[in-house]
């Protein structure tokens, strides 16, 4: 799939994967304007493809992305982040109970769902334990 993308896409899908904390649009810009991306424009097209083609998320809590750190993930209606306010680190997971409970919950109100984000904020483990 990576193989499709444009130049503009791949530099960004590289700066993304390369970063170790979330990074806004103009972040990525900034980082990217040695590589002859000038306008804001030409990154947000650049993710909104990557984001189409589940490479990437958008956070909404931080207005930031990151990229996919499960290549399958967007088979998944449920897609959790875990972010740590003091070190910036985000680890994407999925949980199954966490799903079947929202999916019941949807069921029981008639509510269709299309797509379940979760942000959970806090200290990871390392940032905890310094405290």
């Amino acid at each position: 799939m990576t193989a499709d993308l444009t130049r503009n896409q791949s530099l960004v899908m590289k700066t993304l994967s390369k970063a170790e904390a979330p990074l806004s649009a103009y972040t990525i810009l900034d980082r990217l304007r040695d590589d002859g991306l000038r306008a804001p424009l030409q990154v947000y097209r650049a993710l909104d493809k990557l984001l189409d083609m589940g490479l990437v998320h958008r956070l909404e809590s931080l207005n930031a992305f990151v990229a996919c750190a499960h290549p399958h993930c967007h088979e998944h209606d449920l897609i959790a982040f875990a972010i740590c306010e003091t070190c910036g680190k985000v680890e994407e997971f999925s949980d199954d109970t966490v799903k079947e409970r929202l999916d019941g919950w949807a069921r029981s109100h008639r509510f269709r769902a299309a797509k379940t984000t979760i942000e959970i904020r806090g200290d990871c483990g390392d940032c905890a334990g310094k405290a």
